[in-house]
């Protein structure tokens, strides 16, 4: 046997592997989180959009809608007002205060592509007062 012969010892090659696992229990929960934060922001950026086509309807009828399924391709606001649901994003329905027709809130819009233990839930109270969001425990 000549000593002069070139490649890697097991040794090395098992020094490797335990490198790369490590790397891996380290990345691959972060890639997770990444992941439910773009679809909690797909969820979020939903919500703007169903303000902005329940503001352009009032605009047309003086009164809100009263939607339910908003996120449905059936709902009135996805048929004649643009807003088109981002994949996974589902939920809602528009209540409006039947006293003074001047308020309304859409409740938990929320992207089933999120795991249940990161899926924020968003919900909306009239035009201006801001955006609520659950979080799970």
């Amino acid at each position: 046997m000549s000593r002069n012969e070139k490649g890697f010892t097991l040794i090395e090659l098992m020094i490797v592997i335990a490198i790369i696992g490590i790397l891996a229990v380290i990345a691959i929960p972060q890639f997770n989180a990444y992941r439910a934060r773009s679809y909690n922001a797909g969820a979020l950026s939903d919500i703007r959009n169903i303000e902005t086509a329940v503001e352009a309807y009032y605009v047309d009828y003086q009164h809100y809608p009263t939607v339910t399924g908003v996120t449905d391709g059936g709902s009135v606001l996805t048929k004649n007002y643009g807003y088109q649901p981002t994949k996974g994003v589902t939920g809602g329905d528009i209540n409006v205060d039947e006293d003074t027709s001047t308020s309304y809130t859409v409740s938990a819009i929320y992207n089933t592509l999120a795991a249940v233990s990161s899926q924020n839930s968003y919900s909306l109270t009239s035009e201006g007062q801001g955006i609520q969001t659950d979080t799970p425990d």
